[in-house]
């Protein structure tokens, strides 16, 4: 099976990125691309370490309400706690990079291509600067090595 990688720089843009990642996310469900379309995102800077567990801590969900929050009832008359601050001022991160790698068998061409097509095309990822390696291209082997050594 050949891989096909996909590097995109978002910049300081850590919205965009988390939009990207979400984008991939809806397009492994829809397509069933579990272990055919693989993400990794690089993050340098002071504030790396920082940054990162920004999607882990959007995924889980709140065991307990907080004190602070407000109590409003619903439709039901169950109490609900909602947060004061839904949003939480985000830190300017340093440089965020995302590498994508597409592992499809032989008889999977036409979805390997219309993904390698799409994927450049679609609001987040145009404008991060969109560069696409095949096998045996230049710059092959440096984003393969890169996208094994990110966790």
């Amino acid at each position: 099976m050949a891989h096909i990688y996909m590097s995109f720089d978002f910049g300081t843009d850590e919205e965009k990125a988390q939009l990207a990642r979400h984008k991939l996310e809806m397009w492994k469900q829809a397509f069933r691309l579990d272990k055919k379309l693989l993400y990794k995102f690089e993050r340098t800077g002071p504030e790396a370490h920082s940054a990162a567990p920004v999607a882990a801590e959007k995924t889980e969900k709140p065991a307990k309400a907080e004190k602070s929050g407000k109590t409003v009832k619903t439709a039901k008359g169950k109490a609900k706690t909602e947060p004061e601050s839904e949003k939480k001022p985000v830190a300017p991160a340093g440089p965020v990079k995302l590498h994508l790698r597409l592992g499809f068998s032989g008889h999977e061409k036409m979805t390997e291509e219309r993904l390698v097509k799409r994927i450049p095309g679609e609001e987040p990822f145009k404008d991060a600067s969109p560069a696409v390696m095949r096998q045996g291209e230049p710059g092959f082997d440096e984003t393969a090595a890169v996208f094994d050594a990110l966790d």
